[in-house]
Parts: C-alpha cells; structure tokens; sequence
C-alpha cells in the first residue's frame, strides 16, 4: 500500500484561504462584479514604474540587496517614520521585507515559541491567524465590540493574558473591519503589554487611509515600548503596488538581528527592483495617497448607500479607514455559514465577496466586502444583489 503523503501538523492545521478560493472560485463564473480580494485597480504611479525601469536599464537589480535593504531606502524610511508616524527610528533598526506579511511572519517566528499564547481581537486579519498556526502557536481570541464599531475590548484583552501569552497582533485601520483603534485604546493596550513583557506586533498596512476625522496611531511612536514592539508597513496599499511585494518592519536594534534571523530563510532580502521603486515612490510626490483616499472615501459612502437599501439583508458598521467593510448576514442561510452564503451569492448573483469565517470565529455570519474597485464595480455588483434578494 502506498505510503500516505507527509505533511507536518501545524501545515495541515492551517484551513484554506477563503480569499483564495474566492478568487478560484470567482473564475469560474462569467462576468463576475469582484469585492473579495483587498487589491486596488488603480495602477502605481506612473513615477515608480518609471524608477524601477531606470534600475532595470542600470543594471541595479540583478543582485541581492544587504538583507536589511537598500541603504538609501531606509534613510528614507526613516523621514517618513518621523514625519506620519511620530516614530524616532535610524536605518539600524529597519528592515525592509517582501510586503508587510513577510515581516510580519518573520517578526512572529522571532518571538514565540512552540506552544506559546499569542492574543488576536477577533474579527481579525486571516494570514494573521496562519502567522501564529505555522510558528506551532497558540492564537487565542478576543472577541471585539461589534456595536461600538469593531473596537478592541481592552479588559478582555487583558483578561485572556496566562503564563503562556507572549504576543499581541493587531491590524489598525483593521483588515476586515475597516476600525481606527484610537490613541486612547493603544496607549492602555501598550500599558497592558509593559505589564507583562509582551511583544505587540503590529500590522499597519492602511495607515493613510482614515475618514471622518479619524487619525492612525503607531503605538512605536510611546517611547516605553521601545523594547516591545515590532511595527509592520507596507508599499502596496498606500501606493497601489500589490504585485511589487514590498514592505518594511521597524523595532529597536537589539531585537531586529532576531527577526533578521527569520527573516533570511523566508527572503534573503527584498525584490531589489522593487526597492528602487520603492524608493521613488518615498521621494516622489505623494498627491496620489490623497487621490487614492478620495476615491476610498468617495466608494466607502457609495457602498453604504447601497447597503442602506439591503438593509432586510445586511446590518454594517461604517468603517473609519481601509477600503473594506465587514456588513452581518441577517439572513438565516448566513448567519452560521458565512462560507455557504457567499459561494451561493457568487454563482448565482455573480457577486464575489469573502467570507466572513475566514477572520476568527466572530467573523462567521459576516462577510467582507472591498471598496477600492471602480464605482462601477460596487454599483453591478450592488444592482445584482437587489435583484438576487427581491429588493426594490
């Protein structure tokens, strides 16, 4: 008899990726209107492209980077810290990755290990859940307040800490949520981590796009955290550079050569090319964040009028940032099959969104849906759905 085929634990543990198989899936069907998958339309801009062609056409690329980066890039880096995040950082301390998820996978294998605690709010990022399941830890959930906007539930946070717990990931603007965790509920998480010597690790991917007033706090920027925190950035959400995989990850000196330690065997370094657009991208104009938060900020308001109407079908809270939005299924089919509901929406409404038992196990009963596509898109894929459900 044939041998069964080998796959480690902590490999098989890991579900499929919901998003993936949207898109798999979504392939399938003929003229799908596409809200499942956090990827903007909109092209870089036209000065980054143009950068990493000059790279190319210079022969700059074709070699590996130091591991931590490109020098000048994390000069770079650290302006910006300073300037939109209030962190005091020097190149020592900067690690440039593969998008922020490299970073982040790398920042959780140099800080936990086999068996360890890591605390997630829930709903929470799905590749974050993966991140603690492939480093042979323990993801440990605490529920958010869904009727106060997704916020954090701090003394439940504080309330699942063991012996065990040795981290906090939290993504804020929140990938599926869309919530803006305030300065107020960081500076009391950051108490919470000094506390008990936590590392927090923090996913800050949609860090310029917030609305209604509402502002991004890095929790780096409190100075007693130095020692606790390992904060995760990227390129490809504040400048439409999702397929250019790169990102960067800040901490103090004495933790970076750890996380450069996980970091070499999933990367070696950065896509150099990439790093020269990035590069362009940090010295170039940034008029196009602004214009990319219009357009998020126009299609958020548009996807909320349009859920007003479906009202007998989803219930939502306003998301303050990204450009996603986490609307529960009110319908008894959706309700404890989240999964089921959107594949059925998706052949026979030809809708794609994403299910929301994909994000932790608050998630069921809720799916995600994406805002940074054309107008168009959410007005099809809206127009659909008031056809699907009988809605006039």
């Amino acid at each position: 008899m044939k041998d069964s085929l080998r796959v480690s634990n902590r490999v098989s543990r890991i579900k499929k990726s919901a998003i993936h198989e949207m898109t798999r899936l979504s392939k399938e069907v003929e003229d799908v209107a596409f809200l499942s998958w956090a990827k903007p339309t909109s092209g870089a801009p036209e000065h980054i492209r143009e950068a990493a062609v000059s790279a190319i056409k210079d022969g700059l690329v074709d070699g590996y980077s130091q591991t931590s980066g490109l020098l000048e890039l994390r000069e770079e880096i650290v302006k910006k810290l300073k300037r939109d995040n209030n962190i005091d950082a020097n190149p020592s301390q900067l690690m440039v990755t593969v998008g922020a998820v490299e970073g982040l996978s790398a920042a959780v294998m140099a800080s936990i290990d086999p068996g360890d605690e890591v605390i997630l709010p829930s709903p929470t990022y799905s590749t974050h859940i993966r991140q603690v399941v492939i480093a042979s830890g323990k993801p440990v959930f605490v529920p958010t307040i869904e009727e106060e906007g997704f916020m954090l539930d701090v003394e439940g946070i504080k309330d699942a800490i063991t012996p065990r717990t040795r981290a906090i990931i939290y993504c804020s603007p929140s990938n599926p949520t869309g919530t803006v965790f305030p300065e107020e509920q960081l500076r009391k998480l950051a108490e919470i981590a000094l506390e008990n010597n936590l590392v927090v690790i923090t996913d800050e991917a949609y860090e310029y796009f917030t609305f209604d007033g509402q502002k991004h706090f890095s929790i780096a920027s409190i100075p007693e955290m130095k020692n606790n925190v390992i904060s995760c950035f990227t390129f490809t959400k504040s400048y439409a550079m999702t397929g250019w995989r790169i990102g960067y990850l800040h901490a103090d000196e004495e933790i970076i050569p750890q996380v450069t330690k996980a970091h070499i065997p999933f990367a070696i370094c950065a896509p150099v090319v990439s790093q020269y657009a990035a590069l362009a991208a940090l010295k170039g104009p940034q008029d196009c964040i602004a214009e990319f938060r219009s357009h998020y900020l126009a299609a958020r308001n548009l996807m909320c009028e349009r859920l007003d109407k479906l009202s007998s079908v989803f219930e939502y809270q306003r998301p303050g940032g990204s450009y996603l939005m986490f609307p529960k299924i009110l319908l008894e089919d959706g309700r404890n099959d989240s999964r089921s509901f959107c594949i059925k929406l998706l052949k026979e409404a030809k809708v794609s969104t994403t299910p929301g038992v994909a994000f932790g196990p608050t998630g069921e009963g809720h799916l995600r849906m994406s805002f940074c596509v054309p107008e168009e898109i959410i007005n099809k894929a809206f127009d659909r759905m008031e056809a699907y459900f009988g809605v006039k």
